[in-house]
């Protein structure tokens, strides 16, 4: 009778192990910091919420996804190969190109002759968003005002290229998953 009231007790021990370290496991790897998430997303993240409306902008293009880029004073080779990179991503986009607007902003230097072989919305830029908007990076707004994502300026064809491949895969996956239209 013992033996079969220690075999019981034995398997309840067992089954609740079973159940329970799994948990304990867990909690000491989350709580050790061990275990790292791993980002999808290619371009860099706000660190903050920064909109439209908490910099006292308005919205150049409401209910859409924009691509934001400040056109530089000079625009030398690397600035033509970002806006050709820029229209090729948007291009690429297919079906969803409606959704997507690249909004070139111009200040009162900006080198404008480089935008006649392109087909660009253009707005003037505010003074709060051209302080965002500096080193020629591409930012990312959502439908409703809010910059998600910044893509620094890379130097070279080939790093323009896997950056303009990395900001399609993050417009697309964004695209896809956004409930705004």
């Amino acid at each position: 009778m013992n033996s079969q009231l220690n075999t019981k007790h034995r398997a309840l021990g067992l089954l609740l192990l079973a159940f329970i370290a799994p948990v304990l496991l867990a909690k000491l790897v989350l709580s050790l910091n061990w275990y790292h998430g791993g980002a999808t997303n290619h371009g860099e993240l706000f660190s903050q919420e920064i909109s439209y409306s908490s910099l006292g902008v308005s919205n150049p293009i409401p209910k859409e996804w924009q691509l934001l880029y400040l056109l530089p004073a000079q625009c030398d080779a690397d600035c033509l190969e970002r806006l050709y990179i820029l229209q090729q991503s948007h291009t690429a986009l297919g079906p969803d190109q409606d959704r997507v607007s690249p909004v070139i902003l111009l200040d009162k230097n900006s080198d404008q002759q480089a935008l006649t072989s392109f087909h660009f919305a253009t707005r003037t830029v505010d003074t709060n968003l051209q302080s965002l908007l500096n080193e020629q990076q591409l930012i990312l707004v959502d439908p409703l005002g809010s910059l998600v994502l910044r893509y620094p300026q890379v130097k070279g064809n080939d790093a323009q290229l896997a950056q303009g491949k990395a900001l399609l895969a993050d417009l697309r996956k964004l695209l896809k998953l956004s409930r705004v239209d």
